[in-house]
């Protein structure tokens, strides 16, 4: 065991607030941060998908971490597994598989932190019963003139492409079978990456005539019987893409969109009128919104909303599950994002590989 110095790096007081367990959530990349007392006895814990429903309910991130304990109390949550420190990792994995957890926080006799144990220790080939698109057929047009002969998920970001970081990330999340949706300058991409077994991964493409929009290239798939994860060929994110996953099937839901959250602060007192009459004044006010990430799972029976060789944008497919009663769920992307988009995104995706933001 590693020994108590390192439980500050997963360890807070209750007095924190959203955005510093958040903050802590990415630093430490357990996906769990344990709440405890001024003698380091645990008093609860939140995990990613705590801070997630915490944000759809609306919570404010000047909120507590014992808001949110409280919120769990209050809906039935309950109190984190734990086990004594020096427990055997076959104990571990058992109560790991009885509880459906990922994490246990290791106790001394006095009820302090001393450890935590996070399944990918006990399991290292942990492989999620999930396959991956990458949607890499854009042009890139506003990143011209840099993607005049290149791809834009070819642009390099640090000292390999953008693509390669999001592979390299789907692989550590346990994910082995990548489908690339490729169009323009497609056979570069291809020469890359090849197979994929270089780096750990089994490559196939499905490469488009013509563009088919942001969904359209889901009809020319081969469907697998597990979920299946899309993500922009332009994102980088450190985001968990296995919480992602037990988000969809907790929630039985047919689609699941990755969604930001999006502040827009006002300059100047925004006036309330009806007709000619002022009815209230609020002075710069901010307004906050969920926006779309570019990260998607789809259930497998999707796959009859979409029709082969048709255009067709993420949005569209959306509306259609919709109109149908399909269910659709937003899940808040907590973790680092960025749409590598214009050229001040890449210019900022490039600072902070540099300054190791991205911990690519």
């Amino acid at each position: 065991m590693r020994g108590r110095p390192s439980v500050d790096q997963y360890c807070l007081d209750p007095g924190r607030t959203i955005r510093q367990v958040m903050d802590c959530l990415n630093q430490n990349q357990k996906g769990i941060v344990l709440i405890t007392d001024d003698q380091g006895r645990l008093l609860g814990a939140v995990n990613d998908g705590d801070l997630r429903r915490a944000l759809l309910a609306g919570m404010d991130l000047s909120a507590t971490a014992q808001d949110i304990l409280e919120m769990k109390r209050a809906t039935g949550k309950p109190a984190p597994v734990t086990a004594p420190l020096g427990s055997e990792n076959a104990h571990l994995l058992r109560l790991m598989q009885k509880h459906m957890v990922r994490q246990i926080p290791l106790l001394d006799e006095q009820d302090r932190v001393v450890d935590l144990v996070n399944l990918s220790e006990l399991v290292p080939d942990d492989r999620e019963p999930l396959q991956a698109v990458i949607m890499a057929g854009g042009k890139g047009t506003r990143l011209a003139p840099l993607t005049g002969d290149c791809p834009k998920p070819m642009l390099p970001v640090g000292d390999r492409p953008l693509l390669e970081h999001i592979i390299d990330q789907l692989r550590q999340a346990g994910i082995r079978r990548v489908n690339l949706s490729t169009y323009y300058l497609a056979d570069k991409i291809r020469e890359h990456f090849g197979d994929g077994r270089e780096m750990g991964v089994e490559l196939s493409y499905v490469t488009e005539d013509k563009p088919l929009g942001t969904a359209g290239a889901l009809g020319l798939l081969d469907w697998p019987a597990e979920p299946l994860l899309i993500i922009n060929g332009d994102i980088l994110t450190q985001m968990d893409f296995r919480t992602m996953l037990r988000f969809h099937q907790e929630h039985k839901a047919a689609l699941t969109v990755g969604v930001r959250k999006y502040e827009i602060s006002v300059p100047f007192g925004v006036v309330t009128t009806k007709g000619p009459y002022v009815e209230g004044l609020e002075e710069k006010p901010q307004y906050s919104f969920f926006v779309n990430a570019g990260i998607y799972l789809l259930d497998p029976g999707v796959a009859r909303f979409v029709e082969k060789g048709q255009r067709l944008d993420m949005t569209d497919l959306i509306a259609r599950l919709l109109n149908a009663g399909e269910l659709v769920v937003s899940f808040p992307i907590i973790e680092y994002w960025l749409d590598v988009g214009s050229h001040s995104d890449y210019q900022r995706a490039q600072l902070d590989y540099e300054n190791g933001v991205l911990g690519l």
